[in-house]
This record gives C-alpha cells, sequence and structure tokens, in this order.
C-alpha cells in the first residue's frame, strides 16, 4: 500500500487522485479534516481507509506491506506563530515517519518548501549548502530544520528518501487552504465578485507594483514528479520542485482575466505591515539538479496551467480533480 498524509488536503488529494488514474487504490490517506469542507477532495477517490493523523503513528506499526510513505501533511501557513506547534507538527511527525520508513526499508517521500530559502538572496539552488538558509517565518524554518537533521542527525535512512521543496503551487483542489490559497484563487473570486483583482503594491524600489516575481507551479505537475519518484525508488536527495521561470503577479492575474475573456482590471493596494519584513520579492526554482537525475517531463507553463485551472475547475463551480 502507498501511504499519503495530508491526503485530504490539495497537494495530497492531487496526488491521490494521480495514483489512482495510474490504477493504485490501495492507499491509506492521513488528514485532520475536523469540521472543515476537505473531505470534498476525498469523495471522488479510491482508498483503502481514512485515518486521523492523531491515530496514525499508533496504527502504522501493525501496517503490512507498505510500499512508501508520502508525507505532505503540514502546519503550512507561513503566518503561523505558534512554533510549538510547528516544531511537533512539521518536525517530531515527521521524524517518526522517517524512523519507520528506514526501519521498514521503504520509500520516504516528504515535502519541504521554498520557504526554507528565506529572501533569496543566496539563491534557490538545490545544491548549495543549506546550512546557510535563513527562513522568513517560522513554518519555513520547522521545514528547513528537518532538511538540516536529516543532513546530520539521521542514524539511519530509508530505502529512497526524498525532500521536495515546493515552490508557489496553484490548482484543483486547494479551494479550503483560505488566505494560504494561490492568486489565482483568490482572484478569480475577486474578479467574480467586483470584476477586478487586488495585487499588493511593491515597497521595494526594484520591482515595479504588480511585477514581484515568482516561480508558480501547477499541482499537476508536483504529482508527476512524486509519480515518477515512486517509479525511480533509487534515486534519492533533496529537490527543488518548480518550474525553473520567474513570472509576476501582474501576469498571472491577467492570465487569470484572459482565461475568462476578460480585459484586465488590476487595482493595487498597500500590502500589510505584518507581511512587509517577510515578503519575497523573488523565487525561481534552480531544476538542474532534478533533471541531472533524468526527470525530462516538460512543466506546463504558466499561462496554460492558468486556463486549463480557471477554465476546467473553478468556473465549474470550483470542480475536484
Amino acid at each position: 500500500m502507498i501511504i499519503v498524509t495530508g491526503g485530504a488536503g490539495f497537494i495530497g488529494s492531487c496526488v491521490v487522485r494521480t495514483l489512482n488514474d495510474l490504477g493504485r487504490f490501495d492507499i491509506v490517506i492521513v488528514d485532520n479534516i475536523a469540521s472543515t469542507e476537505k473531505w470534498m477532495n476525498i469523495r471522488n477517490k479510491k482508498f483503502i481507509k481514512y485515518v486521523h493523523k492523531s491515530a496514525f503513528l499508533m496504527e502504522l506499526p501493525s501496517y503490512k506491506n507498505v510500499e512508501a510513505i508520502i508525507h505532505l501533511g503540514a502546519q503550512s501557513s507561513t503566518t503561523e506563530k505558534d512554533f510549538d506547534y510547528l516544531w511537533e507538527n512539521n518536525f517530531e511527525y515527521t521524524k517518526s515517519l522517517w524512523d519507520y520508513c528506514a526501519e521498514k526499508q521503504i520509500s520516504f517521500i516528504y515535502a519541504s518548501s521554498a520557504a526554507t530559502y528565506g529572501d533569496g538572496k543566496l539563491g534557490f539552488d538545490d545544491r548549495m549548502n543549506i546550512d546557510s538558509l535563513l527562513p522568513l517565518n517560522g513554518y519555513g524554518y520547522s521545514k528547513q530544520l528537518f532538511d538540516l537533521w536529516v543532513k546530520y542527525q539521521a542514524a539511519h535512512f530509508p530505502k529512497q528518501h526524498v525532500g521536495l521543496k515546493f515552490f508557489n503551487v496553484f490548482g484543483p483542489n486547494e479551494y479550503f487552504k483560505g488566505s494560504m490559497a494561490s492568486m489565482v484563487f483568490h482572484g478569480f473570486r475577486q474578479i467574480k465578485e467586483t470584476g477586478k483583482i487586488k495585487l499588493f503594491k511593491s515597497c521595494n524600489p526594484e520591482y515595479k507594483d504588480g511585477e514581484q516575481l515568482r516561480d508558480f507551479v501547477y499541482v499537476k505537475d508536483i504529482c508527476s514528479v512524486i509519480t515518477w519518484l515512486l517509479d525511480n525508488d533509487n534515486i534519492s536527495g533533496l529537490f527543488n520542485v518548480g518550474t525553473g521561470k520567474a513570472e509576476s503577479f501582474k501576469a498571472l492575474a491577467e492570465a487569470t482575466f484572459l482565461a475568462l475573456d476578460m480585459e484586465p482590471n488590476i487595482e493595487y493596494i498597500e500590502m500589510p505591515e505584518h507581511l512587509k519584513e517577510k515578503y519575497q520579492y523573488y523565487t525561481k526554482a534552480e531544476m538542474d539538479k532534478l533533471r541531472s537525475f533524468g526527470y525530462s517531463k516538460d512543466f506546463v507553463p504558466m499561462h496554460d496551467a492558468v486556463t486549463e485551472y480557471v477554465v476546467e475547475y473553478l468556473a465549474r463551480n470550483y470542480d475536484i480533480f
């Protein structure tokens, strides 16, 4: 079986769908759905069982024939202030899963984050020495701590161990992420409500309003990378997952309007004070490392991905992938 933690969440549920499409139904979904609407993300999926994250570690030793754990569950809010919670949920929990996979000699694929790169002054190269990285928020730091633990303190290793530094992921099934959902999702809703999209003004003189740059990557590309890794379990390491291209928020907003056959109407608003000191103005994944290990599939261009997302999912009453 394959275990997907965070399997009812955004990326996790898309991974489950991709596995289903490949004929895999022997899946255990681990999550904390509680009173959210995330259950909608799994109602069209095929899986063996759903397990609450609080019960999963106790149940795990009783499982048989586990092939891999894809660990995507985490507290992913970049504004989370409770660091003790981040430590327990993103660091200690991940260590427990690592130890299990090492003991059983199975594959362990986990979500790191591009947030580990901090302000980007040191670049976004997954071949660099990660010791010097300084994340800008507690979430990024919790992910950095685990990457460092793997490098220096892990005493034994799973058959395959892969950390994936996701950049700005967008696409279907992100509907229940609240403020952490992508600009495409929020922009689409703003267009439907007001006819315009609001973007933050730039507080950096090197970037014009709307010209802040991100590496926007479609969630289906994330799924493609993960399933490729499952098929190539001789590959281990820490890898970026982005497109390798930096696009502006303005271009992303314009693509959203164009997908709706509308003229762009963008309003620039002041950036909240609590974001100003922790705001990334530029991200771009260096993708040579993943390519050098043999991943050859092209990433979906931003404009094409936005068009598919808007037309096939958002405009269809937030259809679930």
